[in-house]
């Protein structure tokens, strides 16, 4: 549903400060307690507005949900990156600011994401998250998503376990 306060769009990069301020809240917001504090502040540090400037100039430019033409979240996508999986699809990060949380935008960003992929063949949709992300595990299940994979990804010393949910 679109409305005219709010709207998803591709990044275009002057959304590159802010964005760069969600993803900052955002992350803080989920991974606080979960990824150790200092990794957390490295990965936080590597996703300043240059890296937005270049996402946005990208073949496939992250979504990007707006309120009266400020964005408050976000979406990557794009071709799975296992390459062995029925699941074609992967949508990368769903993000918002915490303020936006729990009002249907990223159930938006979700299905935009989704579209776009079914536009470009990329049939079946797959999404990682940390398994101790109990909010986002919740949103991936409350979307219809099964749980079909499990692995571990590595920060620093801590060695943390994630879920795949899949879409067909």
């Amino acid at each position: 549903m679109e409305t005219k306060l709010t709207r998803i769009r591709r990044c275009k990069r002057e959304d590159a400060m802010r964005l760069a301020e969600v993803y900052e809240d955002a992350w803080r917001n989920a991974y606080q307690g979960i990824i150790p504090h200092l990794q957390l502040e490295r990965l936080i540090s590597l996703r300043g507005p240059a890296w937005w400037e270049d996402a946005a100039g990208r073949q496939n430019p992250p979504l990007v949900v707006e309120l009266n033409g400020e964005a408050f979240g976000y979406a990557t996508y794009g071709q799975s990156r296992q390459r062995r999986s029925p699941f074609r699809g992967e949508i990368y990060e769903i993000y918002l600011d915490p303020v936006y949380q729990g009002l249907g935008f990223g159930s938006r960003l979700f299905s935009a994401a989704r579209q776009r992929l079914m536009e470009v063949k990329l049939k079946g949709l797959m999404i990682w998250a940390l398994a101790d992300n109990d909010a986002a595990c919740s949103f991936y299940l409350g979307l219809g998503g099964k749980p079909v994979a499990e692995g571990a990804e590595r920060f620093g010393e801590a060695n943390l376990r994630k879920v795949a949910f899949a879409w067909r």
